[in-house]
């Protein structure tokens, strides 16, 4: 088996629920950024099912256009939003009011 070389990672900070104010390693992607949510289970006292804090990566500094783009995680306490496939030839979620050959709108 070949070996891979060094995993890299970068300290994010994170910001709101639970973990507010810590600085966690977190592993880079193949494009060097984080993932875009990081979910933290947190296992329950009374042995239940864990529950799972969600946090959703933005950029840490806004308005400063540079190479390498900074970022930091945001508590979600909705979790995360479902996805939903986005092919080219798939219907938008809403139509517009009016009739389709309403000029007026």
């Amino acid at each position: 088996m070949s070996d891979t070389g060094p995993v890299k990672s970068e300290d994010t900070p994170f910001e709101g629920g639970p973990m507010d104010g810590r600085v966690l390693p977190v592993l880079l992607g193949v494009t060097g950024h984080p993932p875009k949510t990081y979910r933290i289970p947190v296992p329950d006292p009374d042995g239940g099912p864990p529950t799972v804090l969600v946090y959703r990566r933005v950029p840490r500094e806004e308005g400063r256009v540079r190479m390498t783009q900074r970022w930091k995680y945001e508590y979600a306490p909705e979790g995360v939003p479902p996805r939903r496939l986005n092919w080219p030839w798939s219907k938008p979620d809403a139509t517009p009011p009016g009739k389709p050959d309403d000029a007026d709108g």
